[in-house]
């Protein structure tokens, strides 16, 4: 499969100031499959190490951190010469091998010469208790499941979507309704790699719902792998209570649909133990569109988004003669699938910060609210035919921003103060295409 991460490692490769590498995500991403293609494409040797796996190198940085000796025990490993300018050294599930991450620091000050990249998936990336982490001296790349261009690249629309990542509207206009049916496809599928394999090898939506539901029982098999046992059973109710959070109106999280009672004392641990390993995705109120957006954070009242909006409507049962529906998958527990996709491809862009606002009242609401180099952008998104909005051009009347955008099932269209971009072109909000 084709992913946009394989040019931006390649620019990682290529930059004279290089650092140690550590690739994100969460579990079956597709972050090993990514790193070694990336590794037997654009190098002589690739030498790989799962520390999970391989338990007899798991104590390779516990005597110390000589680089050399590292590399004569990998040479020995992986039975080749390791040369710094066409071997990549690939260190997979690197949270398995105690001071492994502490030990990128050394190859950055000592041997910066060796081109690096560790790997592991967030649920079990916690610091070993102790231990240093080393800010300043490793680069990071966020992998998520596959976009919906990268979902059509799968499908072989490259034309397509080269035309949609150039805004060639006017030529896209007669697949119009054939790109939005691929988006309802996308809303069932998803992004994880090896669901859309499923879909593309079977065309059967029974395997693709049974590959989604395993993914999602191993995610829960993990949170007692790996979360503080303290908080196991608030990260499984926060987690299983998302399609009803999203199942409401204007889907600010309430933790009284957790239990009766609850407070958010109670579960801030375990929201933010899911947000850290890349499963849930936050969308914080914003009080004032005003920069920096991060100052304006109404920190008790968010929204929480699944990474992945196939797995999203895995969990919530979705049946797939949904899909046969004209619009029904759009607007199906009040637009939430189409909220959770726009969240998700927002968050492509790692840099960007996504929050949403509402009046003090809450009688007005913007669904998203970015910022992008110096501007606020607000987005309205309509999963509905009916595209009116008072609460978006109230408050792009009173805030005047530079450049405001809805996303809706309708065509491209310019107007004096807001582009309208379908749903399909989302991605088309992000760097470099706006």
């Amino acid at each position: 499969m084709d992913r946009f991460k394989l040019s931006e490692l390649v620019t990682w490769k290529n930059s004279s100031k290089r650092k140690p590498l550590i690739v994100q995500g969460a579990r079956q991403v597709g972050k090993t499959w990514l790193i070694k293609t990336f590794g037997t494409t654009y190098y002589r040797q690739c030498v790989y190490v799962n520390f999970e796996n391989e338990t007899s190198l798991q104590d390779l940085f516990e005597k110390d951190f000589d680089i050399m000796r590292i590399i004569r025990s990998l040479q020995i490993f992986a039975q080749m010469q390791i040369t710094a300018d066409d071997t990549l050294i690939v260190f997979d599930e690197i949270q398995a091998a105690p001071r492994g991450l502490t030990s990128l620091k050394y190859f950055c000050e000592n041997a910066p010469q060796y081109h690096v990249i560790a790997a592991g998936s967030l649920l079990g990336m916690g610091l070993h208790e102790g231990l240093s982490f080393p800010v300043g001296k490793v680069n990071f790349m966020d992998l998520r499941p596959l976009s919906f261009f990268e979902f059509l690249l799968a499908q072989h629309e490259e034309l397509m979507v080269k035309a949609l990542q150039e805004g060639e509207w006017e030529a896209i206009a007669p697949f119009h309704d054939k790109l939005m049916n691929q988006l309802k496809l996308y809303f069932y599928v998803g992004g994880m790699p090896e669901v859309v394999q499923t879909y593309l090898q079977t065309n059967d939506f029974e395997q693709v719902r049974q590959v989604q539901r395993e993914i999602l029982s191993a995610y829960e098999a993990d949170f007692s792998k790996h979360a503080p046992v303290e908080i196991v059973p608030r990260i499984q109710m926060v987690w299983r209570s998302l399609p009803a959070q999203l199942a409401k109106e204007n889907k600010k999280f309430v933790y009284g649909v957790l239990r009766e009672g609850a407070r958010a004392k109670d579960f801030e641990l375990a929201i933010e133990w899911l947000c850290n390993c890349g499963l849930f995705l936050k969308s914080q109120r914003i009080a004032k569109p005003q920069l920096p957006l991060i100052a304006y954070q109404d920190l008790p009242t968010f929204k929480l988004f699944l990474s992945d909006v196939g797995l999203l409507s895995a969990m919530s049962g979705l049946n797939p003669h949904t899909l046969l529906e004209k619009e029904r998958i759009f607007t199906e527990f009040k637009g939430a699938l189409t909220e959770q996709y726009v969240m998700q491809t927002l968050r492509l862009h790692a840099q960007d910060y996504i929050g949403y606002w509402t009046n003090e009242r809450s009688t007005a609401e913007v669904d998203f609210v970015i910022q992008r180099e110096g501007t606020v952008i607000p987005i309205e998104v309509k999963a509905e035919a009916n595209v009116r909005s008072k609460s978006f051009k109230l408050f792009c009347e009173k805030y005047q921003p530079q450049t405001a955008v809805r996303f809706s099932m309708l065509p491209y269209k310019q107007k004096g103060w807001m582009t309208n971009i379908p749903l399909y072109g989302a991605e088309t909000l992000l760097p470099p295409y706006l």
